[in-house]
C-alpha cells in the first residue's frame, strides 16, 4: 500500500529539505490526498484531471487566493514528479495569475508600541528578533541557543528557506531582552548551545510557529492596529525601515536572505519617500529668476 508520509519523508531526507519546507509541502500534499480519497482514489492513481478539479475546488469552494493556490500547485507538482514519478503537464495545469498587493508596513512608532505592550519576556524576545533582525517566524522558532552571538552582535540562521544559511544583525536592545528572558526561563537548568532557544510545551521541542503568530495578533488587537498586521509584518518593517534609514538595498538583501535582488527591491515601494529625503517637485519651489538687461 502506498504510504504517502513515508514516501515524502524519504525524498526530503535524500534531498536534505529544510524542516520548514517539509512541513508546508507535506501539509498541502496530504490535503490533496484527502481530496483524492473522498473520490475513492489513491495517490498513485492521480492524473492531470484530478489536479485540475482540485484547483477548482480550492478556488470555488475554499475561496483561496491565487497566491495560496499556487503554493498548492507547487507542492502537488513536486509530489507528481519527485515522489510518484509522473509527468506534469504545465500547459493543462497553469499557475494562477496573481494580483500583487503591497503588504502593510506600520510606522516605527506602532511597532515599538507592540513591543512595549509585551510584558511576557519570552514573547518580547521573539518579537524583538522578528523586527530587530528581520527573521522569518519559522526562523525565530527554530533558533538554537548558540545561534545568538553577543561578541559579534549577530544571529546565525541555519537551514532557512531555499536551504540557505546566513547571519543577520543582533540589536543591542534585543540582546538585553534575551538576557532577561534567559535569566527568567533558562538559567536554572542545564543546557547546551545546541538546545532550542525558545522551547514549546515539550522542552525537547521548539516553540510552535502558531504561538508566535497568535501572540502578535493579540497585541495588535489590543492596540487596535490595522488587522492586516501579522508576525511576518515585522520582517517587512525591518527591511522597509532600514531602507528609509539609508541602508544599501544589497545589504538588506543579505540580511533577509533573499536569493534574488528583485524581492528586496520590492521593499522600495513600501518606503516613506519623505523619510528617504525625496520631495515632491511641488515642494521644491525655489525659483531662480535672472533678468538680463540689454
Amino acid at each position: 500500500m502506498f504510504n504517502i508520509s513515508k514516501e515524502l519523508e524519504l525524498y526530503f531526507e535524500l534531498k536534505g529539505t529544510p524542516a520548514s519546507s517539509r512541513e508546508s509541502y507535506a501539509r498541502r500534499v496530504i490535503a490533496f490526498n484527502e481530496f483524492l480519497q473522498a473520490r475513492d482514489k489513491s495517490p498513485d492513481e492521480a492524473v492531470t484531471r484530478d489536479v485540475q478539479e482540485y484547483i477548482l475546488y480550492l478556488k470555488q469552494k475554499k475561496g483561496l487566493s491565487a497566491g495560496t493556490i499556487n503554493t498548492y500547485i507547487s507542492s502537488i507538482r513536486f509530489f507528481f514528479i519527485h515522489v510518484l514519478g509522473k509527468d506534469w503537464d504545465k500547459n493543462r495545469i497553469p499557475r494562477m495569475r496573481r494580483v500583487r498587493k503591497l503588504p502593510v508596513v506600520p510606522p516605527k512608532e506602532d511597532v515599538l508600541a507592540i513591543l512595549d505592550l509585551t510584558t511576557n519576556l519570552k514573547h518580547k524576545a521573539m518579537l524583538s528578533l522578528l523586527y530587530g533582525s528581520g527573521l522569518r517566524v519559522s526562523e525565530v522558532a527554530r533558533l538554537k541557543i548558540g545561534d545568538i552571538c553577543s561578541k559579534t552582535m549577530q544571529v546565525r540562521v541555519e537551514n532557512a528557506k531555499h536551504n540557505t544559511n546566513r547571519n543577520s544583525i543582533l540589536s543591542a536592545d534585543t540582546l538585553e531582552t534575551l538576557r532577561s528572558y534567559f535569566r527568567a526561563y533558562r538559567s536554572g537548568g542545564q543546557y547546551t548551545l545546541k538546545d532550542w532557544l525558545f522551547t514549546g510545551r515539550d522542552p525537547k521541542e521548539h516553540i510552535n510557529v502558531k504561538t508566535i503568530k497568535n501572540t502578535l495578533i493579540k497585541l495588535r488587537d489590543r492596540l487596535q492596529l490595522d488587522s492586516r498586521i501579522s508576525a511576518h509584518t515585522l520582517r517587512h518593517c525591518f527591511a522597509t525601515h532600514l531602507l528609509e534609514d539609508g541602508v544599501s538595498p544589497v545589504h538588506v538583501q543579505h540580511l533577509l536572505g533573499h536569493k534574488g535582488f528583485g524581492t528586496t527591491a520590492g521593499y522600495l515601494h513600501l518606503t516613506s519617500k519623505s523619510r528617504m529625503g525625496i520631495k515632491s517637485p511641488l515642494d521644491c519651489k525655489t525659483i531662480s529668476l535672472s533678468t538680463e538687461i540689454t
